[in-house]
């Protein structure tokens, strides 16, 4: 049997390493793994490569930025040609991003099957990009396999048969259980003792001058309180120099690799973020987490886990996070399934 994988961003890698891993125990699979360049700064990518083990890939589309279309587009142009070339028995694709959703449409046409892995979330927002991901990619999917039960009943509501699902659990725990004890060994020197680290991506809070202000002005607040660590994505230091903010008194980093931000994330007092997986991981890790977005995908991080969802609301931020530092904040624990296997359970599946 002959596994396509097809990554294009950062979150991605850390779903297809154990997906990966535990298929090279099948003899009868060889896998193939098909980069789309959808991120290609080396911090942002091949560091992710070495720190989670996978191999180098078979293939790099090197498509880079570019509006929606054009990169959803060149995505499909580019990997038409290496689809029928190699005709791969199936394809996995992983997640929400641009790559997730081109690829699995060239598969449709051309009647290659599809297993989508981190099937079924839903923000039920379809102002954001990756919504429209989503959707698309699990109509036109053959295998869906699901991270909890929210995935299962969203799939089935939206007339996916039964038999098309599998809840396997989160494989992005599956690394981070495997590279938590190596990230912990991380040196601590230069850290503050307590600490609140910053993501910030999305389009909707970055993209607008406006926002990103008065967003930036909270993280000025927070700092008065707490020393704020902000690990800056391109896109979101690019937009505060686009715009002229002022963000000096913040200690603003370069993208960090996956194991270096994992220690942060699991010492941190409180972590603020717009970014879905960073919800699960520390979910996970027991340590609080404040969501500058009004909805999320992963509302088992918010039922079961240590997730608060606080939008743009400066007020709201600013009392949670007193919630935390005055050791109020929510309690949580692990959604079921998310044990470190769920690689295995995909590997299963395909077996069968």
């Amino acid at each position: 049997m002959n596994v396509f994988h097809i990554v294009g961003a950062r979150p991605n890698f850390m779903k297809v390493a154990p997906v990966m891993n535990a298929l090279k125990t099948r003899k009868h699979v060889v896998q193939t793994l098909v980069h789309t360049g959808q991120h290609y700064d080396a911090n942002m990518s091949d560091v992710f490569f070495e720190q989670l083990g996978i191999p180098a890939p078979d293939v790099n589309l090197a498509v880079g930025s570019g509006t929606h279309a054009r990169q959803t587009a060149e995505i499909m142009t580019r990997f038409e040609p290496v689809l029928l070339e190699r005709q791969p028995d199936i394809v996995l694709v992983y997640g929400d991003v641009n790559s997730t959703v081109a690829t699995a449409l060239v598969c449709a046409k051309l009647g290659v099957r599809v297993g989508h892995v981190e099937a079924g979330l839903r923000s039920f927002d379809r102002t954001m990009p990756e919504e429209i991901n989503r959707l698309v990619t699990d109509q036109l999917a053959d295998l869906l396999f699901t991270p909890s039960e929210d995935g299962d009943v969203n799939l089935r509501k939206e007339g996916i048969p039964a038999e098309k699902i599998f809840r396997v659990g989160n494989v992005m725990i599956d690394s981070l259980v495997k590279l938590l004890p190596v990230a912990q060994r991380q040196s601590k020197n230069g850290l503050p003792e307590r600490y609140a680290l910053v993501t910030l991506h999305r389009p909707a809070n970055v993209d607008d001058g406006a926002t990103l202000k008065r967003l930036l002005q909270s993280l000025l607040e927070v700092n008065r309180d707490l020393a704020v660590i902000f690990p800056a994505h391109p896109r979101t230091r690019q937009r505060i120099a686009d715009f002229g903010l002022n963000a000096e008194q913040l200690r603003i980093l370069d993208p960090l690799s996956y194991v270096d931000f994992l220690g942060l994330q699991s010492r941190a007092t409180v972590v603020i973020t717009d970014s879905g997986g960073i919800q699960e991981e520390t979910t996970y890790l027991g340590v609080p987490c404040l969501t500058l977005r009004e909805n999320t995908e992963r509302p088992v991080t918010v039922t079961f886990g240590t997730n608060v969802l606080v939008g743009r609301d400066p007020d709201k931020l600013r009392s949670e996070l007193s919630r935390v530092l005055a050791g109020q904040a929510k309690k949580g624990t692990i959604p079921p399934l998310w044990d470190g296997h769920a690689g295995e359970r995909i590997a299963a599946v395909l077996a069968d």
